[in-house]
């Protein structure tokens, strides 16, 4: 299978509440996901910038993805340049030297009716 997807991805609504009902289990934690699938033949190099309604974006992040792989990559453990601040809304654009598709999922534990919600991010060119 050849490459699939974009190069250029945006999520325009990220929240990564505080809290949650992880109870000893990162799993269960509230947390915020970009799950990125590479079917191509070479390593995607993602560079992400974070982007807030009062502040300058954060990042670059830089993010590799082998090829032939997936890789879920959550909001809460990206911390070079800067962790992503929890309880503040932000939006991330996702740039990478070869194609790749980008989904959106968020886990909100912050009540026993856990919500869990996905969603395929923009795409440009």
């Amino acid at each position: 299978m050849g490459a699939i997807g974009r190069r250029v991805w945006a999520i325009a609504e990220g929240h990564i509440p505080s809290g949650g009902l992880d109870a000893g289990d990162p799993a269960l934690a509230s947390h915020e996901t970009a799950c990125i699938l590479n079917a191509g033949d070479r390593d995607a190099r993602l560079s992400l910038r974070i982007f807030f309604k009062d502040r300058e974006p954060a990042g670059p992040y830089a993010v590799l993805v082998p090829a032939r792989r997936t890789l879920h990559l959550r909001f809460n453990d990206l911390a070079d340049p800067e962790p992503v601040p929890r309880d503040t809304d932000y939006a991330v654009v996702i740039e990478s030297d070869v194609p790749v598709v980008v989904q959106h999922t968020r886990l909100d534990s912050r009540r026993a009716e856990i919500a869990l919600m996905t969603t395929v991010a923009y795409a440009e060119g």
